[in-house]
């Protein structure tokens, strides 16, 4: 078992330190622990996460785990973190001197193509889902994301499916095919329960039809708890997750290896 999508009460809206996360995941018998809190940007930009003054407290304590738990259990530091356009310097000098073993692309806020930030959950028609997919191409393409979280996000909003979702989802799936970026099927989504929307009653992720598409391209894809509790580390709906991923036969994989030059490499 494993999970790398872990936040932790550094990112404001969870509770638990590293310790407590790693103690679960050791008594629940994972082979590997990923800690990916919301990535902080300089100057803090965007609220509910962390404030960029404590990453080196973050890392420092997940580091503490890691030897804690060496020889026992995998455990490594990330950030699940929105790819921005001109940042690439800061996802560079994470990933080498800054101590950060992966990157999580999780592309709650994004540009658009007129350079606007806008916030994926809170759209004003599916008009806008397509520039939404470009931005995560644009993320994958850079190679410092191993792994894109819930990518049916922009599915929070609730409106009818048309051609534009048709349109969003290809371009995601086909960039992640050609990138070998990992897409994750996220279990909070589960959590979050189900909604009205136009479209009738639904997860707000995952989607159906998006992962129906991501199957039928054969696109790898990660099972993500995305807890934001100890205990909600690897939970019933982690398993009703991995039933449902099974039950529309995407191609899970339970890991990734990463190359010594910045670029995603083989998948476990």
């Amino acid at each position: 078992m494993v999970n790398y999508h872990t936040h932790t009460a550094y990112c404001r809206h969870a509770g638990g330190t590293a310790e407590d996360y790693a103690q679960e995941a050791f008594r629940k018998g994972l082979e590997t622990l990923g800690f990916s809190d919301h990535l902080p940007f300089p100057g803090d930009p965007f609220g509910y996460r962390m404030p960029y003054e404590e990453i080196g407290e973050y890392i420092t304590d997940v580091y503490r785990e890691k030897e804690r738990y060496k020889g026992q259990m995998e455990i490594l530091c990330g950030f699940e973190g929105e790819y921005i356009r001109g940042k690439e310097d800061f996802y560079e000098e994470l990933l080498t001197a800054g101590g950060c073993d992966y990157l999580l692309m999780g592309q709650h806020m994004y540009l658009d193509r007129l350079g606007q930030l806008c916030y994926a959950g809170g759209l004003s028609g599916t008009e806008q889902y397509p520039d939404y997919a470009e931005s995560l191409t644009e993320g994958m393409k850079t190679g410092y994301f191993c792994c894109v979280a819930h990518p049916d996000y922009m599915f929070i909003n609730s409106f009818a499916w048309d051609g534009n979702c048709e349109r969003a989802c290809d371009i995601i799936i086909d960039a992640a095919v050609k990138e070998g970026c990992l897409l994750e099927y996220n279990a909070n989504g589960y959590r979050r329960g189900v909604d009205e929307f136009e479209d009738g009653l639904r997860l707000q992720y995952p989607h159906r039809r998006f992962w129906e598409r991501a199957a039928g391209a054969g696109v790898p894809v990660l099972i993500g708890s995305d807890c934001h509790s100890p205990e909600k580390l690897y939970d019933e709906f982690m398993d009703l997750a991995w039933l449902d991923a099974k039950a529309l036969k995407l191609n899970i994989v339970t890991g990734w290896g990463r190359k010594q030059d910045g670029q995603n490499g083989e998948r476990i």
